[in-house]
């Protein structure tokens, strides 16, 4: 038996951070849709359990026993055995989903390939905050530490112009930049839901464009198509733009493109 998962990357529409527990964990509100384009994840019956990976970011990492995949793998109860290959589409460090995704996918897949039900939400966190999110998908609302999901709907699966400015982020040092750690959550929807969502915000966009400044050349090329929004998913670096057709995007993906050829650039769409 084999099976197959897309670890489909993770784009916070908006984020905010609204405060900071005692043990560091920060606290988030947070609108999360899911594209269609992502790594690709294969699962086929074996002795032991072993990690192959490629595709164009494969580079840099490890099928060893620290990789997220791996460590999902032993969140299971039983101790069968898995040949886990992964096409690595999405760029690393780039703050939308990477491990934490493909720690989803991996969940997903051994457990249709074992038959045993997904880890439960407490053994999801402890591989990453994000990992409940993205084993959910669609389109929620993400609160606490990533722990508290609620289902959205009347959020079109628009198209999207995914850009990374070929620069990874970390994530620590994005958090340590943030000026506030008590920011106002997400606004109640009082107009359109995409006009709503342009009224929230990224807290972590000001401090990751400190960082790295390449990220607001990115944010620029963008607003300079025909975009309904332009704005930096999760810590960086990658942007998006969020476009009323398939038409319009890939046109700016084209433009793009042309302007930085060493940059990142997918189309995609947001999935429901």
């Amino acid at each position: 038996m084999t099976t197959k998962q897309i670890a489909r990357a993770k784009i916070n529409l908006c984020l905010h951070v609204v405060g900071q527990r005692a043990d560091g964990y920060h606290l988030l509100d947070s609108i999360v849709g899911f594209a269609e384009f992502g790594d690709v994840l294969t699962f086929a019956q074996a002795d032991i359990t072993t990690l192959t990976i490629g595709g164009p970011f494969a580079d840099g990492l490890s099928g060893s026993d620290d990789n997220l995949i791996l460590e999902a793998a032993l969140c299971f109860s039983g101790r069968k055995g898995a040949a886990i290959h992964l096409e690595k589409n999405l760029p690393v460090a780039s703050g939308i989903g990477g491990g934490s995704a493909d720690a989803a996918a991996a969940l997903r897949g051994l457990s249709a390939l074992w038959d045993e039900p997904i880890p439960d939400v407490a053994a999801q966190l402890k591989l990453g905050a994000d990992v409940p999110v993205c084993v959910q998908g669609g389109m929620v609302e993400m609160r606490g530490i990533g722990e508290v999901i609620s289902p959205l709907s009347g959020i079109n699966p628009l198209p999207l112009v995914l850009v990374n400015p070929n620069v990874s982020v970390s994530t620590p040092v994005i958090f340590r930049a943030l000026s506030s750690k008590e920011n106002p959550p997400i606004g109640k929807q009082e107009s359109g839901v995409w006009d709503w969502i342009s009224d929230q915000r990224n807290d972590l966009q000001a401090p990751a464009i400190a960082v790295k400044p390449v990220i607001a050349t990115a944010l620029d090329q963008i607003d300079r198509t025909d975009s309904m929004l332009a704005r930096m998913s999760g810590s960086g670096a990658t942007c998006f733009g969020v476009y009323q057709n398939e038409k319009a995007a890939a046109a700016a993906a084209r433009e793009i493109s042309k302007a930085y050829p060493e940059w990142w650039v997918q189309t995609t769409r947001l999935t429901t």
